[in-house]
């Protein structure tokens, strides 16, 4: 199992429109992510829009992959893409900061 950190920025006038979608996810988008195997995913956001976001997977690489070739996905990172800072024409799966594990309780 593997723990993955990752950081974004949510351009801050769209807060609360980012907040409002992520409180209804397309059921056909989770069941993607899960059928992917990304687990224990949650997003925590600061109040300037920075978001931090955390998930548990086998393989993070063939999560991503898995993700990448679902029809779903594609829509939601199209739809989603307006909301973030910074995606230089990536999509914002393409663009997560990813971070380095430093310390782990277990």
């Amino acid at each position: 199992m593997t723990r993955v950190g990752f950081c974004f920025k949510v351009k801050q006038e769209r807060i609360p429109a980012y907040k409002e979608r992520h409180r209804a996810v397309w059921p056909d988008m989770l069941q993607a992510l899960r059928e992917t195997g990304w687990r224990n995913y949650s997003l925590f956001l600061r109040d300037d829009g920075l978001i931090f976001g955390y998930l548990e997977t086998d393989d993070f690489s063939a999560a991503q992959a898995g993700m990448a070739e679902r029809e779903v996905n594609l829509r939601w990172q199209k739809d989603m893409a307006p909301f973030f800072e910074e995606l230089a024409g990536r999509r914002p799966d393409e663009s997560m900061l990813l971070l380095e594990e430093v310390f782990h309780l277990e």
